[in-house]
């Protein structure tokens, strides 16, 4: 299984952000794919009224330029996301539903059961032609109810890939994961599925290097650490694409990503949310070599 990076920044990075014109979200995109990103969460169809900062979706996949070999993904809460994203000719969807009730209800103002329901409706939707990626938010643990057992995750799963998703993500939603909750969750679940990382706590990087050495291939990441879920007080921005293509880089895996760029990809993004990232190697660099 090879290494898979989903750039997440353009949606779940700029989510949280006060809202980013269509043309400026338009060049992210445009300069994460020159940098060697190759799996882009592009945009959310959701309404603008209930996020701001994603509205516009279809204007923003109209006007970006489709490189060979990228796959553009959008984020759909329900049949109608899908409906949209369908019509903008996007190449995936991603689905979150959470594994903690509260939160699920919070988020997506549904129960669990009919978050599952909508992806029944959502794979309908897609007939076959759209990879379904559902995201298990709180897969780790839960600001509203603590820790969420791995039954009760992998339960979920279970009918999420029921329901028609083609592949799995666990996302640490608020930060609680550590490296053996991590395989504890891949002991039961198995390794062929993506994580969604968070570094509330400061362990994205260790998180995802544990899941590496496990036989993880597939993370979401975030330019700069973009970020947030604005459900959970205190959750800090996404594990940074730069920080794990750097540790990756070190343990001579390729990437396909060119860190150079990257950074330059990292001061447009701060440029564009008026604020420093959080990410340590965006701030310093990668090392010194002779």
């Amino acid at each position: 299984m090879s290494l898979v990076l989903r750039e997440v920044g353009p949606r779940d990075g700029l989510q949280a952000e006060s809202p980013v014109d269509v043309g400026e979200r338009v060049r992210l995109i445009a300069a994460l794919v020159a940098a060697g990103l190759s799996d882009i969460e592009a945009v959310a169809f959701v309404s603008p009224r209930a996020v701001p900062s994603m509205a516009g979706a279809t204007e923003v996949m109209a006007a970006v330029e489709r490189a060979p070999g990228v796959r553009y993904w959008a984020l759909v809460p329900n049949v109608r996301g899908a409906e949209m994203a369908v019509a903008a000719e996007v190449d995936g969807l991603s689905v979150t539903v959470s594994a903690s009730a509260a939160y699920n209800e919070k988020n997506v103002h549904i129960s669990i059961d009919e978050s599952v329901d909508a992806v029944d409706g959502i794979a309908k939707v897609a007939d076959g032609a759209l990879p379904i990626d559902a995201v298990v938010s709180c897969a780790f643990g839960s600001p509203y109810e603590g820790d969420i057992a791995v039954a009760t995750v992998r339960s979920l799963a279970r009918r999420l890939l029921d329901a028609g998703a083609t592949s799995l993500t666990f996302a640490d939603t608020t930060g609680m994961a550590t490296p053996p909750r991590i395989t504890a969750l891949l002991d039961s679940v198995g390794t062929d599925v993506g994580l969604h990382l968070h570094e509330t706590r400061g362990t994205g990087l260790v998180n995802a290097f544990a899941a590496w050495e496990a036989g993880v291939r597939r993370f979401d990441t975030s330019v700069g650490g973009l970020g947030g879920s604005p459900f959970a007080e205190g959750a800090a921005g996404n594990l940074a694409t730069e920080q794990l293509v750097y540790l990756l880089d070190e343990l001579g895996v390729p990437t396909g990503v060119d860190l150079a760029r990257l950074l330059e990809v990292c001061r447009l993004a701060e440029a564009m949310v008026g604020h420093p990232l959080p990410s340590a190697v965006a701030r310093a660099g990668p090392r010194l070599s002779g």
